[in-house]
């Protein structure tokens, strides 16, 4: 992390003299955009600012974790942020201006990224007092409480009504959205000895829930009535093969798999810790391909550019004409890259085809975040050298900012804005400036801006 370390006085430097910039404008909350001409080339360690920093929860109310997890739930047209804390509490705060609207007490640290859902305006989250919440989003009201036997810190998928989630113990479980009652419920027998903190959550594609757990078994479960639709997927033998004998020290498989396609067909991506990154065929579980070399894997997230125009061609002020002259240009493809975050091994790029490795970045000292996508570049928070934006074609730095204060908390975005805790309870909200030559979708309603 030299090219970091180069880059923490001016960052810090950028931020303090932006600090004060508190106000969430139209352009800022929506879109994306591409780094086929690297920002940095024309703005070196300008791309990102500090919009907004506001003290928001309580450390007299923390004992014994002082780490901020989760992430931030955004509700982009109420312009509001949903966020936990470690304080016991989840928080609704005004996205310009952080002001807090409600605070919802729970008996154990909310480490859970919140998921909101626009159409009941109600938000669903967990605790690490082993509980489901679903309360009024507006009102922090509570709608139902939903115990289980241990900590939730992955967020539930809501689909066709139905809420999916799992628990720290190993278990699967399917409830009414509505009521808060049980429909079904799987649960292994969890792995006894040295485990990685955090657990799998679910993932929903083609009728079926998607997990995996501590013991290095992946599994899919029918979404009716949660029978199982795999055989039993035994990663951690695998790992434990490939070490010619010797038993891993850690099974765990703690990502969330992510459905997708590939040319041969449709899979499901996770890592295991021992094991290396796989994707699974999603109908049957068998190998589709493996990459043993990327080790200690802890998040996973897929990048995806579509295809567009060069940006050469829409570079500058842009009219009716200019459009129409780079839409007969070739267009650049489609790219897409899965991300691998290991405290082994470093941030990866991988090919999502064959799993092959396209580039690999040493990761600082302390920890990171999962890398998240914004502006056509990823944004990565470390416990001990602030946030950094990163390419997610070759993992170099673009653009650095330290606030002083340490991250354990992924960041949530919308459009060019990100918003994320840190462990001392402030929430900052930054700017990512898109490249020249970006256009911003108007808000749906308003003209003009």
């Amino acid at each position: 992390m030299k090219a970091a370390r180069r880059l923490r006085t001016a960052a810090v430097a950028i931020a303090a003299s932006l600090a004060g910039l508190l106000v969430v404008g139209c352009d800022e909350l929506r879109g994306s955009a591409n780094p086929e001409v690297p920002l940095w080339v024309h703005h070196p360690g300008g791309a990102m600012s500090i919009a907004l920093r506001t003290k928001l929860s309580n450390p007299n109310r923390v004992f014994g974790e002082f780490y901020e997890r989760g992430r931030p739930a955004i509700d982009p047209e109420g312009m509001r942020v949903f966020v936990g804390s470690a304080d016991h509490g989840l928080y609704a705060v005004r996205a310009p201006d952080g002001a807090t609207i409600w605070r919802y007490e729970t008996l154990g640290p909310v480490q859970c990224e919140p998921l909101f859902d626009p159409v009941e305006n109600v938000v669903y989250f967990g605790s690490s007092d082993g509980a489901l919440y679903k309360v009024k989003a507006d009102t922090g009201t509570l709608v139902w409480r939903f115990a289980t036997s241990s900590e939730v810190s992955e967020p539930p998928v809501l689909h066709g009504g139905v809420l999916y989630f799992t628990n720290a113990s190993d278990t699967v479980m399917a409830i009414d959205a509505g009521s808060g009652k049980l429909r079904w419920y799987q649960h292994r027998q969890p792995q006894f000895g040295i485990e990685i903190g955090g657990h799998a959550g679910a993932s929903v594609a083609h009728g079926l829930v998607y997990t995996a757990f501590t013991d290095g078994v992946a599994m899919a479960y029918d979404m009716k009535d949660g029978s199982e639709r795999w055989p039993l997927v035994v990663l951690a033998a695998e790992a434990a093969e490939a070490a010619e004998g010797e038993p891993p020290q850690y099974l765990d498989i703690d990502t969330t798999p992510i459905p997708t396609r590939i040319k041969s067909g449709d899979v499901i991506m996770l890592a295991s810790y021992a094991g290396g990154v796989y994707a699974l065929d999603a109908m049957s579980g068998r190998r589709a391909w493996v990459n043993e070399r990327v080790r200690g894997v802890s998040k996973l997230v897929l990048w995806e550019q579509p295809s567009h125009p060069p940006l050469d061609a829409i570079r500058g002020h842009r009219t009716e004409e200019s459009d129409k002259r780079a839409a007969e240009l070739p267009r650049v493809p489609a790219r897409r890259v899965l991300l691998a975050s290991s405290g082994q091994t470093g941030l990866w790029g991988l090919d999502p085809e064959t799993g092959e490795a396209l580039w690999r970045r040493e990761l600082p000292e302390g920890g990171v975040t999962a890398p998240v996508p914004v502006a056509g570049a990823v944004l990565v928070g470390t416990t001990r050298y602030g946030l950094y934006l990163l390419s997610p074609l070759d993992g170099g730095v673009i653009d650095g900012i330290e606030p002083g204060n340490e991250f354990a908390m992924a960041p949530a975005v919308h459009g060019f804005r990100a918003y994320t805790l840190t462990n001392g309870g402030q929430l900052l909200g930054v700017h990512v400036q898109p490249p020249p030559g970006w256009k911003a979708q108007p808000r749906p309603g308003k003209k003009g801006t």
